[in-house]
């Protein structure tokens, strides 16, 4: 028995075995170390090559998680092959009763991982029929967890993308949310809607523990791109606590735990994905809300109460840059140097 090609062998099934559980069932855990990796070089990869507006970056999720089925198979297939080469006898040649060469043993491994049973080549007693059942079930597990895993990522996708539509369903810009819920009098209308964005947040927030890969799911349009609804979002909410009257204000509870969700999320993305920037992005504008006739506290007062939040704004812009985007001002204007 060749002891490097059964070693090399084993190295490669336990590196998969290891990446794949805990890619597809370590709910905390996140991606695996090797498709971790693998996501990271994809999206940098893409980035090099196209710019802020290229479609090509719209590929980067769906590329990601062909490619890193594609690796798992390879580790997969190549390592049970190397097992079946590390000795000259493993398997027998049930037609010709010739010799196995590499590609014999390639053929049949690949087909016994993925449970074909074509019978033109079969292992030898003892042993080798034992690792024959272990390759037949490590197949199962694959295809089981791999099938599990792609249709809970494109679930998550979907979420992703319906809680960017509810964010952009009640404006495009922060100052918008506000204005389109006031009705002369109070903010009528706007807690159902927070509610519910809290919930999608909160479920976004957990995908994106579950599966790290959501991160690289680029939308190519920005009403659709999370991290600039979140963004407006926050905006709206600083303006509710911080901008508006407090007698005007709508419940306290609600904007708290609105608040709250997207400080959960900023938490979790910085975590694994997102470094803070090196500025603070453009503060909202109380100008437009006093244009619509809602009440605001003093310029001077607002930008006290901004100047608390600077951490947590300059995430925000890490958030948005990660994605390859531009803070939405809603006027052009970019954030400050």
């Amino acid at each position: 028995m060749d002891f490097l090609r059964f070693a090399l062998g084993s190295v490669l099934l336990a590196t998969i075995v290891v990446d794949l559980l805990w890619t597809t069932i370590w709910v905390e855990g996140g991606a695996g170390p090797l498709t971790s990796r693998l996501l990271v070089w994809t999206w940098s990869g893409l980035r090099r090559i196209g710019d802020r507006d290229s479609r090509l970056l719209t590929l980067s999720g769906p590329l990601c998680l062909v490619n890193g089925l594609a690796v798992w198979i390879f580790l997969l297939w190549a390592g049970w092959t190397l097992i079946f080469a590390s000795a000259d006898y493993s398997i027998i040649d049930t037609i010709d009763g010739g010799p196995v060469s590499w590609l014999d043993r390639l053929y049949f491994t690949g087909y016994t991982i993925f449970t074909l049973g074509n019978g033109d080549f079969a292992p030898r007693d003892g042993i080798w029929q034992l690792m024959t059942t272990l390759t037949t079930a490590s197949g199962m597990l694959f295809v089981t967890l791999s099938v599990t895993y792609v249709l809970s990522v494109l679930d998550a996708v979907t979420q992703k993308r319906s809680f960017a539509s509810s964010v952009s369903g009640l404006g495009t810009r922060s100052d918008e949310i506000l204005r389109t819920s006031w009705d002369s009098n109070e903010f009528r209308g706007l807690d159902v809607p927070l509610n519910d964005l809290t919930s999608q947040l909160n479920a976004l927030t957990e995908n994106h523990k579950a599966y790290p890969i959501l991160h690289y799911f680029h939308s190519g349009q920005s009403d659709r791109a999370p991290v600039t609804s979140i963004a407006i979002l926050d905006d709206a909410l600083t303006l509710l606590r911080f901008g508006v009257s407090e007698s005007d204000r709508p419940s306290d509870t609600i904007v708290k735990n609105a608040r709250m969700s997207v400080h959960s999320y900023l938490r979790t993305l910085h975590e694994t994905f997102i470094e803070p920037a090196d500025r603070s992005p453009p503060d909202p504008a109380l100008d437009s809300l006093r244009d619509a006739g809602i009440p605001t506290v003093s310029n001077e007062e607002f930008t006290a109460s901004l100047s608390d939040l600077t951490e947590r704004r300059k995430t925000l812009l890490g958030l948005v840059e990660s994605d390859v985007r531009e803070w939405p001002t809603g006027d052009g204007r970019r954030p400050s140097s």
